[in-house]
């Protein structure tokens, strides 16, 4: 779990009140693990997920979503996350690990949590 909670999160007075979601999307914060496009509050992970699937691709997981890359998802889902960083509503990616664990990443709408689990664990 230290190795997700070692990423980080966003300050918590960000974004600023007089931001917006284009604002956001244009001057994306910078962060020990690259630009976020939106924020993640809180990260945590499903004892399960903890137990199958190594840091290094939950890290490389957690990298990919916060950019905005939304791994396994079939076209209609990528573009509800792509409107979802505008209206503010949940966003879900879905990765492989590299023995080919399937794993999911939630960010909650209010992004107060990103969540790593695996797929039976929801």
């Amino acid at each position: 779990m230290s190795s997700i909670l070692r990423l980080g999160t966003y300050p918590s007075n960000y974004p600023p009140a007089s931001s917006t979601a284009e604002t956001l999307s244009e001057e994306p914060l910078r962060f020990g693990i690259g630009i976020l496009r939106f924020p993640i509050g809180r990260l945590v992970a499903t004892s399960n997920a903890l137990a199958q699937i190594t840091p290094a691709d939950i890290a490389t997981g957690l990298k990919r979503h916060v950019q905005g890359d939304w791994g396994d998802l079939d076209p209609d889902d990528k573009a509800a996350n792509d409107t979802a960083l505008v209206d503010g509503s949940r966003l879900l990616s879905a990765y492989h690990a590299a023995d080919g664990t399937k794993f999911w990443i939630i960010t909650e709408a209010d992004r107060s949590a990103t969540t790593v689990l695996l797929p039976e664990d929801y």
